[in-house]
């Protein structure tokens, strides 16, 4: 048992880091090399942004769910390539994974190219209203604007949901040496509570091109949780209990209301199914009273991506890692706002473990996946993917000191060859007996 859960050794961890940074810096560097275009010029652009249809989408020897509908549907009409399709889509929104149990609900998403200029990314809006087998009830407004040339993005979100969060604790599970409430925080038995509440969420960024894929951003955000109830109703002491009286919430709501700063470099050709290309985000957020926050803070955040295509001809064969973390600097996070798995900006990330299963003050999160075809006509692919993370318990455990895996593979549907959207089937395994069935639209980063 002991050796089951050791930890991965810090020095092999160390040389896996570097080696991925070794690669992200390489292709950093030859994406700078290109001659700069002529921005003055609306014909010579630059090209951030783009999503072109690689020499090898052939899209009309590719085979979708809306090809395999007509077929069964209309045996004997030949699919029209040439017309128009409408720029709303609207599906049923399902989903599923052990956090949420299996999602139902209708979702609505609206896509165009605002002006005329070339290399224009498309602007997309989306709504959707679901319910799921665990009582959450969930409902969104999300847009990604791009102005024409890509010269302004306007990202932003609107969310009310009744929510429902696990809670294992801070840190990686292990026991601490501390306090017997160090003991609790830490909680490493892996004891599952459960918390109540109305959740609110709202924020808007704008960024400003400031160089070819290169943007700044900056915004606001605020999340609101009311009523906090602990659904098992436990009379013990708990970590959420233990960590508010250290930081000085109260436990029954909260704000979380602060100011955000992006940078961010984008290369890849498509954000739905990336063959190549990288994307960073960086980013600091200052949570601030004056605006409501419940405690002033000052969160770091970082998101980067990679893709490696193996071949030109079957350029589905991809090799794609990514890497996500979060820090506080200074100040003091809520409890269930805290950096941990799945709490990264698309709620993705910890295949294998629910939500919040590890979280700290710190946390950082690495994938590596490997992605490809099964079947000639494109309908089938496939993947495999191992992932670690590590956090920090505010006691004995520190970041980058005990790492935790999980690994899986899944099932890959067409869904949209246009966009290349996936129908997203994984099962994956975890520490301490975790596991779980994944569902979802759009891979996983």
């Amino acid at each position: 048992m002991e050796a089951r859960e050791r930890t991965i050794r810090p020095y092999l961890v160390h040389k896996i880091l570097l080696a991925f940074l070794f690669f992200a810096i390489q292709d950093y560097a030859y994406s700078q090399i290109a001659t700069p275009a002529d921005s003055s010029r609306p014909d010579k652009l630059p090209e951030q942004g783009k999503q072109t249809v690689h020499k090898a989408d052939n899209l009309d020897k590719q085979f979708d769910i809306s090809d395999l509908l007509n077929d069964i549907l209309h045996p004997k009409k030949k699919t029209d390539s040439l017309r128009k399709r409408s720029g709303i889509t609207v599906v049923p929104n399902i989903a599923a994974n052990p956090t949420i149990g299996f999602q139902i609900g209708i979702k609505a998403v609206a896509g165009k190219v605002l002006g005329r200029e070339p290399n224009t990314y498309m602007s997309i809006a989306a709504t959707s209203a679901s319910i799921t087998t665990k009582g959450i009830i969930y409902f969104y407004i999300s847009h990604n604007v791009f102005t024409p040339g890509n010269r302004w993005n306007f990202q932003g979100s609107l969310v009310a949901a009744k929510s429902v969060t696990p809670d294992f604790g801070l840190g990686m599970g292990h026991a601490s040496g501390g306090s017997p409430a160090d003991s609790i925080l830490a909680n490493p038995g892996r004891k599952a509570y459960v918390w109540n509440s109305q959740y609110y969420k709202f924020f808007e960024k704008v960024y400003k091109e400031v160089g070819h894929n290169l943007f700044l951003g900056a915004g606001v955000a605020f999340d609101i949780r009311r009523k906090i109830s602990n659904a098992r109703h436990d009379t013990s002491l708990t970590p959420y209990k233990i960590y508010n009286e250290r930081f000085g919430f109260v436990e029954d709501h909260y704000l979380a209301n602060g100011f955000l700063f992006n940078i961010q470099y984008n290369t890849r050709d498509n954000p739905n199914r990336a063959y190549k290309g990288i994307y960073v985000d960086a980013g600091l957020r200052a949570n601030q009273t004056w605006i409501g926050s419940s405690k002033n803070a000052l969160q770091l955040t970082f998101d980067f991506r990679k893709y490696f295509s193996l071949s030109e001809r079957t350029p589905e064969h991809v090799i794609a890692f990514w890497s996500w973390g979060a820090g506080v600097l200074s100040g003091a996070v809520p409890y269930l706002e805290l950096p941990g798995t799945s709490r990264d900006p698309s709620f993705r990330s910890g295949r294998g473990y629910v939500s919040s299963y590890y979280k700290g003050t710190q946390f950082f999160y690495s994938e590596t996946e490997y992605r490809f075809p099964i079947t000639r006509n494109k309908l089938f692919s496939g993947v495999a993917f191992v992932n670690i993370e590590t956090s920090n318990d505010k006691a004995s455990t520190k970041l980058l000191e005990i790492w935790k895996p999980a690994a899986g593979a899944g099932l890959r549907i067409l869904f949209n060859k246009t966009t290349r959207t996936n129908l997203c089937l994984d099962y994956a395994f975890g520490a301490y007996g975790s596991k779980g069935f994944f569902l979802n639209l759009n891979e996983t980063f």
